[in-house]
């Protein structure tokens, strides 16, 4: 059983493994992408006007803002990052990993 809410996807676990493993100016740097990113998915979900796309936070993600606001991972504590992964956390699940996915194709090369 997987305990953390990111365990469930294997390219969120090492999204977030390789995150952990920056240092604080790429991190930073990379939190900031993240969240034009996510603006951009937001606007276009938007100009789409799908009212049929489903944006499904689940319990281990509301279980994770959650632990976002008492500040208990490591993540919690880079503001932008934290900033980064709560915006995040409101996608439809398939941008979400789809994000998640790009971070470990474009940071282990």
């Amino acid at each position: 059983m997987n305990r953390r809410w990111y365990d469930s996807n294997e390219n969120t676990k090492k999204a977030l493994s390789l995150l952990k493993d920056m240092n604080e100016e790429q991190r930073r740097a990379l939190s900031r992408d993240l969240t034009n990113v996510v603006r951009q998915i937001k606007e276009m979900h938007l100009e789409d006007d799908d009212e049929d796309q489903e944006v499904s936070l689940g319990i281990d993600r509301v279980l994770g803002l959650y632990k976002i606001s008492n500040s208990r991972r490591w993540y919690d504590k880079v503001s932008i990052l934290s900033y980064a992964m709560k915006t995040m956390s409101t996608l439809p699940k398939e941008d979400f990993y789809n994000i998640m996915e790009g971070i470990t194709s474009s940071v282990s090369v």
